[in-house]
């Protein structure tokens, strides 16, 4: 039983062309990884989603507030007690934290929110503590800087309900 030329020459080129679709497939996946790790590199080193300012989500509160409350009943009082809700990473999120009179953020155990697992946070990366009444944060010299709604902080900011606070890559919401 011997193969006709014909009939060699038939099966290299569909062995060619096999080869030819698998070569394209392999580079095909080498670019789909390739794009993959640009945009886990991308997430990882921008900041978090830009928000409205707060003054902005106040007003817009405010404002719905006042038209679902009758005009004579007086405004509550009660002023709620504020939490650090983790938001990213997904590991993580749920999380909370109580903030007390005085909270620091950074990788070593001894800070209220200990974060060892995230290496772009500062031994003692950020301070939250409250003046006044209100709740402050403030940087410690941290070396990728502190955020609040996606704004790089140089000095204590002011915090309220909804604000977003990024430490390292993990990002905190201020909820009740």
């Amino acid at each position: 039983m011997t193969s006709s030329p014909v009939a060699v020459l038939v099966a290299t080129q569909n062995l060619t062309a096999v080869l030819r679709i698998m070569q394209w497939g392999v580079i095909a996946l080498i670019f789909l990884f390739f794009l993959r790790v640009i945009r886990a590199v991308w997430v990882e080193m921008s900041p978090a989603t830009i928000r409205k300012s707060r003054s902005q989500r106040r007003q817009e509160r405010r404002e719905v507030r006042a038209a679902e409350r009758p005009r004579d009943q007086p405004k509550p009082t009660r002023r709620r007690h504020l939490y650090l809700k983790v938001v990213q990473p997904d590991t993580q999120a749920g999380r909370t934290y109580d903030l007390d009179d005085e909270l620091t953020i950074g990788r070593s155990p001894g800070c209220g929110v200990a974060m060892p697992q995230d290496i772009y946070t500062s031994t003692l990366h950020a301070r939250l503590f409250r003046r006044s009444e209100q709740l402050w944060v403030e940087d410690l010299g941290s070396t990728n800087g502190t955020y609040v709604n996606s704004e790089q902080i140089k000095q204590a900011v002011r915090l309220g309900k909804g604000d977003l606070l990024q430490v390292g890559s993990t990002v905190f919401e201020v909820s009740r």
